[in-house]
């Protein structure tokens, strides 16, 4: 086993804190932490509007998930919960956060567990606590280690269906399809080893005898409708905790974030209360939306700058800088989002040499006929050292799978690029 590496997601600016009306220095900082199979993002970010001003909001996602990277080794609870104190200690140090301004942690299902977790192995680390949708024990060991074995040799599109009976109280899905198919599409992308890799982590997780040693205040949450740690989970949580008290949310099962958020974040400021200003605490957020991703500044180790330096890598400083100074208010969320996930969340992953990535992504171009793609592309793979008899023989291959007029086309595009390239040599 091994304590993972975990990236830092800004949900909201330090800016959108700083620049609140009534703002006086450093906020409170809230750390939050994802249910397994969702990303952080897509679960919090309807939650995050109603902080926004009030609080500064980082998330961390879980191996494989979201924008985290997959874990090439095992993981407990304990190991994640040290991986989350790593962080925050790395965030203080490069004043990202400043924990005398307050801190607070707060996490889902697996999420909360870790957050427990956190919470008997470095008390006073935070201000307090927030266990949303979990328990001191989740399932049994065997239900974990055979859904393990399933999403190993099936994957996470296997968990779907199950999910979406588990997660969403009755009529969420129809009521706010948009951020129930956000939910889902991040189950169904995480990564299936890391996945197991959580199952596993929570077949061994139980921490019943230890729930006296969490000394920090602690807010445990359910959902009414929550049948994976129904209420009475949190209010054992809550009893066995020094500063413990249990709360029960209406119209919401196990991914209370998403499904009630200003009611999550009505909670979330009563228990940074001590460290808001007067009002701040039963007051909403600042009024508005931003887009998801925009944000005012980066954490360090965002993908974003690891896409930036691939995408430059391999498309070349002059293409990238093009479409930059091409960027936009219309386009500048769409620059963000290629960067951050394409070029630095599967551009970046070692699983796959660039060759043949570069080979995949000219087949699947000619397969869409995205044609001005790929004549960028063809560039691209030979900076990233394909060769020319080797693109030959993917638009060849492509002839057969793909349909002979559609690599006829590609072949004109390639020889064109070649030509060109030529010239300029």
């Amino acid at each position: 086993m091994s304590i993972p590496e975990l990236t830092p997601t800004l949900l909201t600016a330090p800016q959108d804190a700083a620049d609140a009306p009534g703002s006086a220095g450093p906020r409170p900082t809230l750390i939050v932490g994802p249910s397994l199979g969702t990303g952080v993002r897509e679960l919090w970010e309807p939650a995050v509007p109603h902080l926004r001003g009030r609080v500064q909001v980082i998330g961390w996602d879980l191996p494989g998930h979201g924008v985290g990277a997959p874990a090439a080794e095992s993981f407990s609870v304990a190991e994640l919960a040290a991986a989350v104190a790593t962080m925050i200690e790395r965030l203080c140090f490069r004043g990202v956060v400043d924990a005398s301004a307050g801190l607070a942690v707060a996490g889902v299902s697996l999420g909360g567990a870790v957050t427990l977790q956190l919470g008997a192995d470095r008390p006073g680390l935070a201000d307090a606590l927030a266990m949303f949708c979990s328990a001191a024990r989740l399932g049994t060991a065997e239900s974990w280690h055979e859904r393990a074995e399933l999403v190993e040799r099936a994957g996470t599109p296997t968990m779907v269906a199950g999910s979406t009976e588990r997660w969403f109280a009755p009529g969420f899905l129809a009521a706010q399809p948009r951020i129930a198919t956000n939910l889902l599409h991040s189950l169904q992308h995480a990564d299936r080893h890391s996945y197991a890799h959580a199952c596993r982590a929570l077949a061994a997780f139980d921490l019943r005898e230890r729930l006296g040693e969490i000394t920090d205040p602690l807010l445990a949450v359910a959902g009414v409708h929550d049948a994976v740690t129904p209420p009475a989970d949190a209010e054992a949580v809550a009893a066995g905790a020094a500063q413990g008290r249990s709360v029960v949310v209406d119209g919401a099962a196990h991914l209370v974030p998403a499904e009630a958020p200003e009611e999550t974040a009505r909670l979330l400021r009563e228990l940074l209360a001590p460290f808001l200003a007067e009002g701040e605490a039963s007051s909403g957020g600042t009024s508005g939306t931003v887009p998801g991703g925009a944000v005012a500044e980066r954490l360090p180790g965002d993908p974003h700058d690891a896409g930036m330096r691939v995408r430059r890598e391999v498309l070349s400083d002059a293409h990238v800088d093009r479409a930059q100074a091409r960027t936009t208010d219309f386009t500048a969320d769409f620059q963000e989002l290629i960067t951050h996930y394409a070029w630095g969340s599967i551009w970046t992953r070692d699983g796959l040499p660039r060759t043949t990535r570069s080979a995949i992504t000219l087949t699947a171009l000619i397969a869409g006929g995205y044609w001005e793609e790929l004549e960028m592309h063809v560039r691209a793979a030979r900076r990233n050292g394909m060769t020319v008899a080797e693109i030959k023989e993917v638009f060849l291959q492509a002839a057969i799978y793909c349909g002979v007029p559609a690599a006829n086309t590609a072949f004109s595009i390639g020889q064109r690029v070649l030509d060109e390239d030529d010239d300029a040599g």
